[in-house]
């Protein structure tokens, strides 16, 4: 624990906070980015927004995404200002908690390749077991609606 700071579930009214944390972190953005589908999200039992807190003040996100098979770690986001803290890092293992509590026994972060903090984050957790996986490329269709 960080002194301070407490990781939680989202909750629906701070889904426009959450948005706000991942602009000023500097996030990819997607056409998933709103609140609508956030609310969408929190309503699944299988995945999980997680919002890290400090001074009542939302600083950091992780989404933890079981499918069954596998769990997944995406938009891992902590403010600029909050960064070298532990506060990723104390994300992703409460994001590990959740996935492993559903059954997952491998879990992969979703890591912008392009985002040299990002990468550099999850290189530094080679010794928790994250190791960087070259075997596959990612395809993704945004469907417009």
């Amino acid at each position: 624990m960080i002194k301070g700071v407490s990781v939680r579930p989202c909750q629906p009214d701070e889904c426009a906070l959450v948005l706000d944390v991942w602009r000023d972190a500097g996030s990819m953005t997607s056409i998933t980015d709103n609140i609508e589908v956030l609310r969408r999200l929190l309503q699944l039992t299988n995945t999980a927004l997680l919002v890290a807190e400090h001074q009542h003040k939302l600083v950091g996100t992780v989404i933890a995404g079981w499918d069954g098979w596998r769990g997944n770690l995406y938009r891992l986001a902590v403010l600029p200002s909050h960064r070298k803290r532990g506060i990723g890092r104390l994300l992703v293992t409460e994001g590990e908690n959740f996935l492993i509590a559903k059954g997952a026994q491998r879990i992969g972060g979703l890591v912008a390749k392009e985002d040299p903090l990002a990468v550099s984050f999850w290189d530094a957790l080679a010794d928790d077991g994250y190791k960087q996986d070259s075997t596959f490329n990612r395809y993704a269709k945004s469907i417009e609606q």
